[in-house]
């Protein structure tokens, strides 16, 4: 499948996803500390409400933190944002060109599939995220990725039972795909999720 392609189809099945959530879900916590679903959702769409100047002064008003400038905005892009307009924008805008500044297009679909797990495992929605995207993302992740994203997986070795691929060196740690995916971009995850030894370090609180 062609990159865009896919990330056309996965912002269409997340507003989707998003479409059919209860009202009460959208005030729920997602995977992303301190972000409930609407902070995620906001997040999302962020790349296609702000234009490039918007978001560098954003950025220099967060003294240049990129992490404290998306908090920002996504909490109050939540505040004043409708739940049908949050999704509305994933849904209206499958197939904008956005992608992270100085990263190639793989990131932008690593930023939909990844968000759309914060919410969809948090809320236990049993989502699987095709697995010709899964690879994609799969075979991009390694040591920068785990730093860029604070992913502590030393002494681990992630192997997935649903395809073939693992990535590190040490105690095996078992689970879906896109859970291993989670942890490598420096999630934790509900109980019940991995497998081993070293489960118990990768649970939320």
């Amino acid at each position: 499948m062609d990159i865009r392609t896919a990330i056309a189809a996965e912002r269409r099945e997340l507003a989707a996803m998003l479409d059919g959530l209860p009202v009460g879900a959208w005030d729920a916590p997602t995977l992303c500390s301190g972000w409930r679903v609407r902070e995620v959702a906001a997040h999302m769409s962020l790349g296609f409400r702000y234009s490039f100047p918007e978001v560098a002064w954003e950025l220099v008003k967060a003294r240049g933190s990129i992490h404290r400038m998306t908090d920002r905005c996504a909490r109050r892009d939540a505040a004043v944002h409708s739940t049908d307009e949050l999704s509305a924008a994933l849904a209206d805008n499958a197939h904008h060109p956005w992608k992270p500044p100085t990263l190639g297009i793989e990131a932008a679909l690593g930023h939909d599939v990844i968000h759309g797990l914060d919410i969809s495992v948090a809320l236990g929605l049993g989502r699987r995220v095709p697995e010709d995207r899964l690879r994609i993302l799969l075979e991009d992740v390694d040591a920068k990725t785990l730093t860029f994203f604070g992913a502590d997986l030393d002494g681990v070795e992630l192997r997935a039972d649903d395809l073939d691929w693992s990535f590190g060196t040490g105690t095996p740690l078992t689970g879906a795909a896109q859970d291993l995916l989670l942890l490598a971009y420096g999630r934790k995850l509900p109980p019940g999720h991995l497998r081993g030894e070293q489960s118990d370090r990768f649970v939320a609180a």
